[in-house]
């Protein structure tokens, strides 16, 4: 499920092509005025996919078991 969405975009009006990652909302603890998420074992680490459309992504990262952020970039941008 989606906790938290970081909109990394530089085109932010591009939605059928983006590319999305997502990890533990529990990585966010450290962040300055975060709300806090207790890690848990059945954390995801990490994961991500290409070149999908916005709605895809949300998706995606909301049928996540676990809390997770979900991190929008452009295509072509953010992923390893």
């Amino acid at each position: 499920m989606i906790c938290n969405i970081v909109d990394r975009r530089t085109r932010p009006y591009r939605w059928r092509e983006v590319n999305a990652i997502i990890e533990a909302t529990s990585h966010d603890n450290a962040c300055k005025d975060a709300d806090q998420q207790p890690p848990t074992d059945d954390d995801l680490t990490y994961d991500q996919r290409e070149n999908v459309t916005l709605a895809e992504a949300v998706a995606w990262a909301n049928a996540e078991s676990s809390a997770v952020t979900l991190y929008l970039y452009d295509k072509g941008a953010g992923t390893t």
